[in-house]
């Protein structure tokens, strides 16, 4: 019984340990910026687009942006959605939509 109590603990301990991180991730501010894209490097999983002042920005792709950033070719319309610190600092596009 106390073999099954501390493996069950040790369980429990490895599931906070990794849901933590988690959900300091998920508490970030966002914002949305719109552009065009300029190109996409699949394997350093990086967007780089013209916001509509022109200007051009890379961003790493983070968690669900990786996979809607494969169908994305020079030219498209898109609205990023940007994953930003609690201290306002960017850390990555986190969502794309085309259009």
């Amino acid at each position: 019984m106390k073999k099954f109590a501390s493996i069950l603990s040790a369980i429990v301990i490895a599931a906070l340990v990794f849901a933590i991180p988690v959900t300091a991730y998920a508490k970030g501010k966002t914002h949305d910026m719109k552009g065009e894209v300029v190109s996409v490097d699949d394997t350093a999983k990086t967007l780089t687009f013209k916001d509509e002042k022109g200007e051009s920005h890379t961003a790493p792709l983070l968690g669900a942006a990786v996979n809607e950033a494969k169908g994305l070719k020079a030219g498209d319309k898109i609205t990023c959605t940007c994953q930003d610190s609690d201290k306002g600092e960017h850390e990555g596009v986190k969502a794309i939509k085309k259009g």
